[in-house]
């Protein structure tokens, strides 16, 4: 019998399987998709946010727990477990060291609309370097792993973990990390979440999926239905950004996001302006768009810049539409250009003049227009005119397993002894709404490495470490 098997294949569960390896325990990972598109969510991902007093290598000037504190509480509205948070944060400090023994390189952030330099770390060849880097020393440790191996069911027992089935196939363990994702590519699921809206749409027909079609959040149903797990957040919460409407149903990745939003004005069906494009630095934004555009008729939307914002953000895999004047792009979208020009005259005749930089909270903003651009407004004025259609793009959901800090799997507000989780399965314990840019990493390392390294000694009759010592 394997001393810990690991349920899932992305970044928290490698951070698992790989403290419970460290360990000395027996460690059996088992991966749902094919090997080459292992890793889940993770392989999409560029970054991990990290708390940091002093200028380290290619972190730049200070990042410190309070400051990312109040970040994290702003995002998400409070909704958010302090302690757990803080725990996220504070091992966000030490844990790259750890990484790079396992084969993660780091690199100084390319320039864009992301300014992170300062708060966020970039992964050398980004998350898929990361998750190769992690299968390859999890092989040399000599973590089992085993490809194309969905778990649909585990055995509990009193509140403790027994075995788990892949095809038919019982598998026993002495302890368990779940790390199997969300439920973002249950398209089912997420329509029966999001239902109909009073326009008689069911918007989450619309939705794209930034990431893996293999979360499809089976486990996560089957430990709520079928177990009575304690579950935390709400299932039409999730981290969605707004991405290219050309974009793929499935692992379209990071250059599908439209980035340009804070450069011009954002649009809907209506040709009509919906929400502040400038209302503060775009890490802390950008994820609140997928839950605008899914607001929206049609559950569409679309980024209007001109040639001067060229440059300024991070472009896209598909080219804008482009037109030599704005009426004419009007019609290219298929948008009413009566209302549009109403819309974009209105804007520029609101711009105040100020001193443009994008890299800080500047003053140029709009007077008496509503909604308002609070930062970064500039008149769209300069041919050519360029446009991004936008439609929400699920990245992770936040309905997920209670826990506490030794990661414990919780029955009637009672820790299992036995079961444990990371990543996407616990998330909303940190993030009830809204996200901030590298935050999801941080959460799936801090407890991927918690849970791993408790399922080890829970196997070795250890008690649990509450955190990482």
């Amino acid at each position: 019998m394997v001393d810990v098997l690991v349920i899932g294949g992305g970044n928290a569960a490698l951070c698992a399987a790989l403290m419970a390896r460290e360990a000395g325990a027996s460690v059996l990972l088992l991966e749902a998709a094919p090997r080459a598109w292992r890793g889940g969510n993770s392989g999409h991902t560029r970054n991990l946010r990290c708390m940091h007093d002093a200028p380290q290598d290619v972190l730049v000037d200070a990042y410190p727990e309070d400051e990312y504190w109040q970040d994290l509480l702003k995002v998400t509205g409070g909704q958010t477990n302090e302690h757990l948070a803080r725990l996220v944060i504070r091992h966000s400090a030490t844990c790259r060291d750890w990484m790079r023994a396992h084969g993660v390189h780091f690199q100084p952030p390319l320039s864009g609309a992301l300014h992170v330099a300062r708060t966020n770390a970039f992964f050398m060849g980004g998350g898929k370097a990361l998750v190769n880097a992690y299968y390859r020393s999890a092989e040399k440790l000599g973590v089992q792993i085993r490809y194309e191996a969905p778990v649909d069911r585990i055995e509990i027992e009193n509140g403790r973990f027994v075995a788990a089935y892949v095809k038919g196939e019982r598998i026993e363990a002495r302890t368990c990390v779940l790390a199997a994702g969300g439920f973002e590519s249950n398209r089912d699921w997420l329509r029966e979440a999001w239902g109909r809206n009073e326009r008689g749409e069911w918007p989450a027909d619309n939705f794209l999926i930034r990431g893996t079609r293999f979360n499809q959040g089976v486990l996560l149903k089957h430990l709520l239905d079928d177990h009575g797990a304690d579950r935390i957040g709400d299932p039409t919460q999730a981290h969605m950004v707004a991405i290219d409407a050309r974009a793929p149903l499935y692992d379209g990745g990071i250059c599908t996001r439209i980035d340009c939003v804070s450069l011009g004005v954002v649009v809907n069906r209506e040709a009509e302006r919906f929400y502040d494009e400038g209302e503060d630095f775009w890490p802390k934004r950008y994820a609140i768009w997928g839950r605008l555009v899914a607001q929206q008729p049609g559950q569409i939307a679309w980024s209007i810049i001109d040639a001067k914002a060229i440059g300024r953000f991070m472009p896209p895999v598909f080219p804008g539409v482009v037109a030599d004047s704005l009426p004419a792009l009007a019609r290219k979208l298929g948008l009413d250009e009566a209302t549009f020009m109403r819309t974009l005259n209105a804007y520029n005749a609101a711009c105040v003049p100020g001193t443009f930089d994008h890299t800080a909270l500047d003053d140029c903003h709009t007077q008496g227009l509503t909604p308002a651009k609070t930062h970064w407004a500039r008149p769209i004025d300069t041919a050519p005119f360029y446009a991004y259609a936008v439609r929400p793009g699920v990245t992770f959901t936040y309905l997920g397993l209670h826990t506490d800090d030794t990661a414990a799997v919780r029955f009637g507000d009672q820790p299992s002894a036995n079961l444990f989780v990371a990543g996407e399965m616990m998330a909303g314990n940190v993030l009830g709404k809204g996200y901030t840019a590298g935050v999801g990493m941080s959460i799936g390392t801090a407890f991927g490495r918690i849970a791993g390294a408790n399922a080890a000694r829970a196997a070795m009759n250890q008690g649990a470490l509450h955190g990482l010592a």
